[in-house]
């Protein structure tokens, strides 16, 4: 069995970090299990000209987001854990708070309570103290707040350049290697002392 892992797509500002994890981990030997927010879906539409459907046919599996009853949301069901990405401020307090009124927040619930790894690419600014406490809260749980902060130092000539490293570095959290990115110290980016 190959395997899984869950990535999720929230409402907040960009979509296209979900979809670069899809396009990162397709090639891979991975069962990726995909459910996207209904203010993803508005999201998608706004921010790029990719149809729904072409961003679902990237995963192996993808769940309705009103499917409580889907395999993702059973700790039964094992999985290396979930990316959430983008994160938006609503699914990080509903994450924060276990309210698990869609399928979203209730894999990510489960991923918790099961002492896996879940990484949220929150996407916010400027932060206020609510948000703040919840990054807290979901950090005391076991779960790991990953901004989508571009490393410069890799001088990134496009958006996509900036993307694709954060993703990277996302996914390497899951120790999942993508081979497709420098690393300090590594390859191409030098540092001498």
């Amino acid at each position: 069995m190959k395997p899984r892992i869950i990535i999720g797509i929230s409402g907040a500002s960009g979509f296209q970090y979900g979809v670069k994890a899809l396009e990162l981990l397709q090639p891979l030997p991975l069962e990726v299990h995909l459910v996207v927010s209904k203010g993803a879906e508005k999201t998608c539409e706004l921010e790029t000209d990719l149809r729904l459907d072409e961003v679902m046919a990237m995963a192996d599996v993808v769940h309705p987001i009103g499917n409580l009853g889907a395999a993702i949301s059973s700790g039964s069901f094992k999985t290396l854990g979930m990316l959430v990405a983008p994160c938006s401020m609503r699914t990080l307090g509903a994450i924060a708070h276990c309210l698990t009124d869609n399928l979203l927040t209730r894999a990510a619930d489960v991923v918790l309570k099961e002492r896996r790894r879940l990484v949220l690419l929150a996407r916010e600014t400027p932060l206020n103290l609510g948000h703040i406490r919840n990054m807290t809260a979901v950090t005391e749980m076991g779960g790991i707040i990953f901004p989508p902060v571009p490393a410069l130092y890799q001088r990134p000539q496009t958006a996509d350049d900036i993307i694709t490293h954060s993703v990277n570095r996302a996914l390497d959290l899951f120790d999942i290697n993508v081979d497709n990115i420098p690393r300090w110290g590594e390859g191409s980016l030098r540092h001498d002392d």
